[in-house]
């Protein structure tokens, strides 16, 4: 009879095969949720994965080592977001010991209360489905519970740097689309709003208008100070919306008080970000509130390494050029 034939265990060289899994080509996400008192954390990963449709789950890996470990292994709400083509100084900044990272970038919330990009390729709010302890890092499983996308090219990652991919958006897939012109009109301290069947948004034109007055679409129009109407940000939106051109405007004291159904006027300190169902829009009009009560305002351009923000201060009447 033959003796058994003993296994030799050879010792892993832990470097090597840091490399060896680092050939698979991922993308980049920035990983974020809040800690027992409201703080935004993240952190940037690429160890994430889609694990199922029904339910939908997807699953991420968190370094024990990552100071923010403890927040993510007691949260039970997290966030992905995949970073596009623009964003290494996104990702960057989330892998640095940065104290305040999120005071770089423009955040929402959508479902959960996770911090979620404004600015990303595609982002996904969830609940923890369950934990794995899985030697050196955690297998976070969420459940997705809202999710959005937009047809930027991914930021890809391999071999320990930061890759092209080329053709990010194959046959068949939708482009991005055109844009809104949309009108934060004042009034008294208040917005007008628009109803629009799943919510609140701005009042929109097809196109920039040239008069004074802006077009509703009862075929009524609202009169406007035209000295007192300027560009505010220029943003593009993910999944199916289009972008939007938005400009502040003031109410004219000539403008009819009563509005036709469907639109409504609310204070700026109370305005309904809850019904507001677009992300980027919420967020423009919080920096619309703060920079209100701040008198100091800016004009935003979205852009691809998370846009750019020009200070302008008080809004000065025009001055007529030739």
């Amino acid at each position: 009879m033959l003796a058994p034939v003993e296994k030799t265990v050879v010792p892993l060289d832990p470097l090597a095969l840091r490399k060896a899994f680092g050939t698979f080509v991922t993308g980049v996400t920035v990983v974020t949720t809040r800690d027992t008192d409201g703080t935004p954390r993240g952190m940037t990963a690429n160890s994430f994965t889609s694990v199922s449709l029904d339910p939908p789950l997807l699953l991420v890996c968190i370094g024990k080592s990552a100071s923010s470990f403890p927040v993510f292994d007691a949260s039970e709400a997290f966030a992905v977001n995949i970073l596009h083509e623009g964003q290494a100084g996104v990702s960057g900044l989330f892998a640095s010991k940065a104290a305040d990272k999120f005071g770089h970038v423009d955040h929402d919330v959508v479902h959960t209360g996770a911090p979620v990009l404004t600015d990303c390729l595609s982002w996904f709010d969830c609940t923890v489905h369950s934990r794995v302890d899985a030697g050196d890092h955690l297998l976070l499983i969420g459940q997705v519970r809202a999710f959005g996308t937009s047809p930027a090219a991914p930021l890809g990652f391999c071999r320990g740097r930061y890759a092209d991919v080329k053709d990010p958006l194959p046959s068949g897939w939708p482009g991005p689309l055109g844009m809104l012109v949309g009108y934060l009109v004042e009034s008294e301290g208040r917005i007008l709003l628009r109803a629009n069947g799943s919510g609140w948004t701005l009042p929109t034109a097809p196109r920039r208008i040239a008069d004074d007055a802006l077009p509703l679409e009862s075929g009524e129009a609202l009169s406007l100070v035209a000295d007192k109407t300027f560009l505010y940000s220029v943003f593009d939106v993910a999944e199916s919306d289009p972008g939007y051109l938005i400009y502040r405007a003031q109410l004219a004291d000539s403008a009819p008080r009563a509005l036709p159904p469907g639109f409504r006027f609310f204070p700026i300190d109370r305005l309904p970000y809850d019904e507001i169902p677009t992300r980027e829009v919420r967020a423009m009009l919080r920096r619309y509130a703060r920079e209100t009560a701040s008198g100091h305002f800016g004009i935003y351009v979205d852009s691809r390494d998370g846009g750019r923000l020009a200070m302008v201060g008080a809004a000065q009447a025009w001055s007529t050029h030739p």
